[in-house]
């Protein structure tokens, strides 16, 4: 197999890639992308040689005999044996399409997606602005030239695109306007608290349930962790009707 190839022998005892990989995968993920190169993995080996020569020394001095280390050792693997043992409950847990199936269809208010419109808009301070912004769209100016020209706006340098959005997530004024008009329609001024707004708007999605095949990964996964949780408990419990549990105060 690949992971066992040996990169490097120290004393005897051999560094394999699947050595290396441990020791990759434990890394930070922004720090490990700095040894992904070749340069990168020569430095990792060269720590895991390091270790190793730190190790062989540990065991002929007889650092392996010392109090302290047996009792780390064993409360370490005291706690691998329990991840062990719960693995081993957990890991075999599935759920049928079925199951998921009939989950989504008994919780279909949870997959319901509001109305959402998507809009652009042109923002500035004064009225008359407005109307003047207004009359060049209505002669030629195409809006996204005149969001660029004249909007005071951010969403200007994305032509005053300000994507979609549900109701409850604009000032009122605007989302009553955005939502009473029609694809490509383009307002006249809409008054609010940060301006005049010339609104155009883009593209509109109807309430709708979210797909089955959307949600069905994502639903697997939270059933089989429910499942998951359920036998745990389940098991705790007859463990503790096994073995005698005291908490003390």
């Amino acid at each position: 197999m690949e992971n066992k190839k040996v990169l490097a022998t120290v004393g005897g005892r051999e560094i394999t890639e699947q050595d290396f990989e441990l020791l990759l995968n434990s890394l930070d993920p922004q720090r490990a992308m700095q040894f992904k190169t070749e340069e990168g993995k020569k430095q990792l080996i060269q720590e895991l040689v390091s270790q190793e020569l730190f190790y062989l020394e540990a065991v002929e001095t007889g650092l392996d005999k010392d109090e302290l280390f047996i009792e780390e050792a064993k409360r370490m693997q005291d706690n691998i044996l329990k991840q062990f043992a719960i693995h081993k409950v957990l890991k075999d847990i599935t759920v049928s399409e079925d199951e998921v199936l009939e989950y989504y269809n008994s919780n279909s208010e949870m997959f319901k997606q509001p109305e959402t419109v998507k809009a652009s808009h042109i923002l500035v301070d004064e009225e008359e602005k407005a109307e003047e912004i207004a009359k060049e769209i209505k002669d030629g100016l195409t809006f996204e030239e005149a969001a660029k020209k004249h909007s005071k706006c951010p969403s200007k340098d994305n032509d005053g695109d300000l994507g979609f959005f549900s109701k409850g997530r604009m000032v009122p004024e605007f989302e009553a306007a955005a939502f009473d008009m029609s694809i490509g329609e383009v307002s006249a001024p809409v008054k609010s608290q940060f301006g005049y707004h010339i609104i155009k708007l883009v593209d509109k999605k109807e309430e709708h349930k979210k797909d089955f095949n959307e949600v069905k990964d994502q639903l697997t996964q939270q059933l089989v962790a429910k499942k998951q949780q359920e036998t745990y408990l389940n098991k705790v419990n007859e463990l503790k009707k096994e073995y005698e549990v005291v908490i003390n105060d």
